[in-house]
Parts: C-alpha cells; sequence; structure tokens
C-alpha cells in the first residue's frame, strides 16, 4: 500500500487515526501485512487482551476500547497494519477492510520511557 493511500484511509475524526497520520506524515515508518486476512471478530479478543496487558503495565493508550469494541461488531476479514512514529514514542495498529480499501479502526500505545527501539 502506498503511503498517500493510508494517509487518505487515516483522514478521519477520530484521535486514534488523527494521531496516526500525523506521525505517517512526519515519515514514521508503515507496513500492512500481506498474509491472508484475518476474521476481525476473531482478533477482538487478541487485541481486548493485549490492551489489558498494556493498561496493567501502565502504557498510555489511544482507540484501544473503540477498535476492540469495532472489530468484534465485524465478523468479516480484515488486514492489519502498524505505524511507527519517526521517534519510536508511538506505535499506532490500525485494522483495514479485506481489500484495504477502508479503515476499520485505528489505535496507538505510547512505548514506556527507556524502551529500546524496536
Amino acid at each position: 500500500m502506498e503511503r498517500h493511500e493510508l494517509m487518505r484511509l487515516l483522514a478521519g475524526d477520530d484521535a486514534a487515526s488523527k494521531a496516526a497520520l500525523a506521525a505517517l506524515a512526519d515519515g514514521g515508518e508503515y507496513v500492512v501485512w500481506e498474509a491472508g486476512p484475518r476474521l476481525s471478530d476473531g482478533h477482538a479478543g487478541t487485541f481486548a487482551i493485549r490492551h489489558r496487558r498494556m493498561q496493567r503495565k501502565g502504557a498510555e493508550t489511544l482507540g484501544w476500547e473503540r477498535a476492540v469494541e469495532l472489530l468484534r461488531e465485524r465478523a468479516q476479514p480484515i488486514r492489519i497494519g502498524q505505524i511507527k512514529a519517526c521517534d519510536r514514542s508511538w506505535i499506532y495498529t490500525f485494522f483495514l477492510t479485506e481489500d484495504g480499501g477502508d479503515l476499520i479502526a485505528c489505535a496507538g500505545v505510547r512505548r514506556p520511557d527507556g524502551a529500546p527501539p524496536q
């Protein structure tokens, strides 16, 4: 997926999408995994567990509750991608329709201070 296409998809009004778009516009690295599509409702539980784990560790998160809710409501295949801010302070996970034509949800997590870059 081309950067400008992803930027167009992230041009929503929720805080996580806006922040991810800003990170992407600032030159952040991104990837959209090409592996076969995954069923969104099946992944909702996985991402809910990840969110709870982040919260227990005291990580600042953005948009995870809404992303999990939207994934649970959708029983269709999705594609997953990730954006890393240039300074690696935030990592955004985004969920697209199977064809990559629409954004379903976006969520972010601030990396804890002192964490090594990935």
